[in-house]
């Protein structure tokens, strides 16, 4: 068992919400994560560090086995022409972590709400949700409810919406 970040285990007591963490060696890659962490119950997550041609920024939280059709998700999520990627030195002063660290809990950081918070429809079905505690070295577990709870004394209501590519999306490869 590995702890939480202090600043994200402050932040958690504070608020009262409950987390387990498991420690695993660094993964970059859904392929990897699985393959590391064992079985841990409820849904993972995928994250996508996003920005649009105005640079407004973007943090895309889906579950791991989501096909996201990156060439159309602008329409899906009100962004102003085609996403890319962010910078490392965004995501570093905006969600405060490391490239193949991005988690949904990285939105705590966000502290002047520049950050977007998109969520995939699909987790909305699962209890328990899984995600790094602000590095790629664990995996933390927290309830669907705390883990809004958290979203909420922070100030960012997610977007949820369907990012589940359908299959004309998954024809032209566009999908992450």
């Amino acid at each position: 068992m590995q702890e939480l970040a202090p600043e994200l285990a402050e932040r958690f007591e504070a608020l009262g919400l409950r987390s387990r963490t498991v420690a695993h060696e660094p993964v970059y890659t859904v392929d990897e994560s699985q393959a590391l962490r064992g079985t841990i119950p409820g849904a993972h997550t995928k994250n996508l560090f996003l920005k649009d041609k105005k640079s407004r920024l973007f943090l895309v939280v889906a579950q791991e086995d989501t096909n996201v059709d990156l060439k159309t998700l602008h329409t899906r999520i009100g962004a102003q022409g085609r996403l890319s990627f962010g910078s490392p030195e965004q995501m570093r002063e905006r969600l405060g972590v490391e490239p193949g660290s991005v988690t949904a809990f990285g939105i705590a950081n966000d502290g002047e709400g520049v950050v977007t918070l998109v969520l995939d429809e699909r987790l909305m079905a699962h209890d328990i949700l899984n995600c790094h505690p602000l590095t790629n070295r664990g995996t933390t577990s927290i309830s669907r409810e705390h883990l809004f709870a958290l979203f909420a004394a922070v100030r960012h209501d997610p977007l949820i919406v369907r990012l589940e590519a359908d299959a004309a999306d998954l024809a032209s490869g566009q999908t992450s």
